[in-house]
């Protein structure tokens, strides 16, 4: 890497919890290079913290990006700044974009259209399914999925994107730090077909600081922003808020009025937020030409997929009508309620789920699909 991207990574482990500062600095002195030849009096001039400002001039910074690009190079990792031509144009657009981004997976996912979807991290079954099986149609056409891995909805979404195309995973810790920790499991996956990103050095903690910051890249690097149940207090509406500041399309998924999980989407809707069922109400307030495209590819498929429809046998479609969308049931409870044996079910369950109609939980749980 050259003495620019040594520079941006210096600049942005000093600065990435301190965006204000940042920005004035640039603001004064646009050249990252020119930064680092000032002194602690040039620095303090513009309102830069005393500390800060030695640090800056103290060679250990740079010695210190240094070593963050060897810890890249043998990872495998690549590092986007401001001024690289790759780092993502939607995101360079806000008001506080990210200086620098590390990337743990493939870069050409940027170029593609994305829509983020966030959520509650205890969902309900209801969530689970619309979180997933939006991911999943949504990545099937073509559309990159981006939420922040955290559990419940974002993770949800991420599995369900993979099940049919790529994700973006925005972290709030260094590239070297899972959070949560189950999902090491997801974030290798994702970094195999999509892309895992942080705008925090490695070892870096998962400090709660970072996830409001995260947000913003979050919204920034999407078309549009889904929102998947939410209490009235909930981050997901902070990402709302960042989204609509950024200029972007926000949309909630409409949830049960007696559910504390869906006070934050109803909100969302009675405030003028797009009402979202599936993926196609999402692509409809898409910008052009992306909405355009898009359209035009269903057109085409419904053509193709006409002739296609699920044969159920008889048992199939009395155990399916057990199931329900916004719950789940045991294997024991559909045996009480039908009057099959449980191989039976079981063996009607496993039809039903390679057909692509229901989803089994864990615990024999099982839940039909949207």
């Amino acid at each position: 890497m050259d003495n620019k991207h040594r520079c941006w990574i210096a600049f942005n482990l000093i600065f990435a919890e301190k965006l204000k500062e940042a920005g004035r600095l640039i603001k004064a002195y646009p050249k990252i290079e020119e930064i680092f030849t000032l002194s602690v009096s040039d620095l303090t001039a513009i309102g830069i913290d005393k500390e800060r400002a030695k640090r800056i001039t103290h060679s250990q910074s740079l010695d210190r990006a240094d070593r963050e690009i060897e810890w890249l190079t043998k990872n495998h990792f690549s590092v986007l700044t401001l001024e690289d031509e790759k780092y993502p144009g939607f995101l360079r657009e806000i008001f506080d974009p990210p200086y620098v981004l590390y990337c743990a997976g493939s870069l050409d996912v940027l170029e593609k259209p994305m829509v983020s979807i966030v959520g509650s991290r205890k969902p309900s079954p209801y969530g689970r399914a619309v979180a997933e099986r939006l991911a999943e149609d949504l990545a099937s056409h073509g559309i990159v999925v981006v939420s922040g891995m955290a559990r419940g909805v974002d993770s949800t979404a991420h599995w369900g994107a993979l099940k049919s195309g790529q994700t973006v995973a925005v972290l709030g810790s260094g590239l070297d730090r899972v959070y949560p920790k189950e999902n090491s499991d997801l974030m290798r996956k994702i970094m195999e077909n999509g892309l895992v990103v942080s705008e925090y050095f490695h070892k870096s903690p998962p400090l709660g600081l970072h996830f409001p910051l995260r947000n913003r890249i979050i919204s920034g690097l999407s078309l549009a922003l889904v929102v998947v149940e939410a209490a009235q207090k909930s981050g997901s509406l902070i990402s709302a808020r960042l989204a609509l500041e950024e200029n972007r399309e926000v949309m909630a998924v409409p949830g049960n009025v007696t559910s504390i999980l869906s006070e934050g989407t109803n909100w969302l809707i009675k405030n003028g937020a797009k009402l979202v069922k599936d993926w196609m109400d999402v692509v409809e307030d898409l910008p052009s030409p992306y909405r355009d495209d898009l359209l035009a590819e269903v057109k085409r498929t419904k053509k193709e997929v006409n002739n296609n429809e699920v044969i159920l046998s008889s048992q199939e479609k009395e155990i399916l009508d057990l199931l329900k969308t916004d719950s789940l049931i045991h294997i024991d409870k559909l045996a009480e309620k039908s009057a099959y044996s449980v191989s039976e079910i079981l063996s009607n369950l496993l039809s039903l789920e390679l057909k692509g109609l229901i989803i089994q939980r864990p615990g024999k749980f099982f839940q039909r699909k949207l």
